[in-house]
């Protein structure tokens, strides 16, 4: 075993010598390979050959904000595509505009289909639709099925997927990317908003129910938080005619929702049963909503929450690393918009049940100064953008009233390119972590 372990060492001392005596690969092969990847996995393994380079800070940075060189040479109009994950195999439709060009940024919606129930396993669309056109853009339709519904982990990994893989083919506006649907589709989107807000400027849910996802028969595979919905924007249809979603019933959890702080646009349609044919009189109000809310990278208020199986989760700048079980001495942080607000026999009651232990973060940035309220927490992370902080600066962190930490973060090329991997975003980028630890 003496030998074994000495035979071994001495291989391992011989592969150090050699890697240290390779020489790092030059910047701008190292971004090359950076900006060729094919998904973030690639990108994680080429975000470490930038490392090596031994490039500064700032270059890596500005490099960064410029982004990846798109081709001319992709195809337009509609495009096929699939993507596999341990889920199985995904098909997904990409409308790109005839008139494409690489070298300017396209606001892109990304369109949830209702009936899921309608397809019992993961199929290509026979024909790929063209539904609620409006403004020149990038459409992309995804498919759900019976055993992968829109409020399941399986799509929430795909849609996060699907946004990352075209956005490293086309030229997006990453703060101009919104999530829409239609039925089921709408309903499906109100569990991505609870669940996954960073990439989206804003939710368009057409036709849906959020409180659908409160039927024990729907199988939702996660406990949801409707307080996370105060991080965007939400523009919503219901008809007063619908079968499924009359009006008169969404409509109390919709005065809920904006009472309590979400901005939400409501168009009702008295007139409309369960279809889209007010389209043509929506579609101009719908487009000015999106060009008016792009997203902010960089929030200066975020509140957020997870249960302990879904960690890490991070909204834009705050990634929650561990939850324990709330103490009763921790008071309930306000508003809490899982306890309905309105009159009658429901006001008080709880909108989604809860079987896990969760921690919740309300955070408030100002300058080099981050105020945290937390009930739950065990640890966080919280990212630093150069745009933002003075990283040349002490960093202060209050955390329920208390100063834990105040002092100069240094700026990482590492932490940089760690989250430039897995954002692909020119408009969100990270320089720093900051590592919190509550007792």
């Amino acid at each position: 075993m003496r030998r074994v372990a000495g035979c071994v060492s001495a291989v391992a001392a011989l592969l150090a010598t050699a890697l240290a005596a390779a020489p790092p690969p030059t910047v701008d092969a190292a971004f090359q390979k950076f900006w060729s990847a094919r998904n973030r996995d690639d990108a994680a393994k080429a975000a470490a050959a930038v490392v090596a380079s031994r490039t500064g800070f700032d270059d890596a940075l500005a490099r960064l904000k410029r982004g990846r060189t798109y081709s001319e040479k992709v195809q337009r109009g509609l495009a096929h595509f699939d993507r596999r994950s341990v889920a199985g195999q995904f098909f997904y439709d990409v409308d790109i505009p005839r008139s494409y060009d690489p070298d300017r940024p396209y606001q892109m919606r990304v369109q949830l289909h209702g009936g899921v129930n309608a397809s019992e396993t993961s199929e290509a669309r026979a024909r790929s639709p063209r539904p609620l056109p409006g403004n020149e853009q990038i459409y992309v339709y995804p498919m759900a099925w019976q055993d992968a519904p829109w409020w399941s982990r399986a799509q929430l990994e795909n849609i996060d997927g699907i946004v990352d893989a075209v956005k490293r083919i086309y030229n997006v506006d990453e703060n101009h990317v919104v999530l829409s649907g239609v039925s089921d589709g709408a309903t499906g989107l109100y569990y991505h908003a609870m669940r996954n807000t960073t990439p989206f400027a804003s939710f368009l849910p057409l036709n849906g129910s959020m409180m659908v996802l409160s039927n024990d028969r729907l199988g939702v595979d996660a406990d949801l938080f409707p307080t996370n919905l105060l991080n965007k924007p939400f523009f919503v249809v219901n008809g007063g005619q619908d079968p499924l979603y009359p009006a008169r019933s969404v409509e109390p959890y919709i005065a809920h929702l904006r009472g309590s702080g979400v901005t939400l646009d409501y168009h009702p349609r008295p007139e409309a049963g369960h279809n889209t044919a007010w389209w043509p009189d929506v579609k101009d109000t719908f487009e000015t909503f999106v060009h008016e809310h792009a997203r902010a990278p960089y929030p200066e208020t975020i509140t957020w929450e997870a249960t302990d199986r879904d960690l890490p989760s991070r909204a834009h700048w705050i990634v929650i690393d561990r939850v324990r079980q709330a103490a009763v001495s921790e008071a309930r942080l306000e508003p809490d918009l899982n306890v309905y607000s309105g009159a009658g026999p429901n006001h008080g009651r709880e909108l989604f049940g809860r079987s896990r232990p969760s921690g919740r973060v309300d955070a408030h940035r100002s300058g080099n100064t981050i105020e945290l309220r937390t009930r739950g927490i065990a640890e966080l992370t919280l990212l630093l953008p150069p745009e933002v902080f003075d990283l040349s600066q002490p960093v202060r962190v209050i955390a329920n009233g208390r100063t834990v930490i105040d002092a100069v973060q240094q700026p990482s090329v590492a932490a940089l390119m760690k989250w430039a991997a897995r954002d692909n975003d020119r408009s969100m980028l990270f320089g720093a972590e900051l590592h919190v630890t509550f007792k």
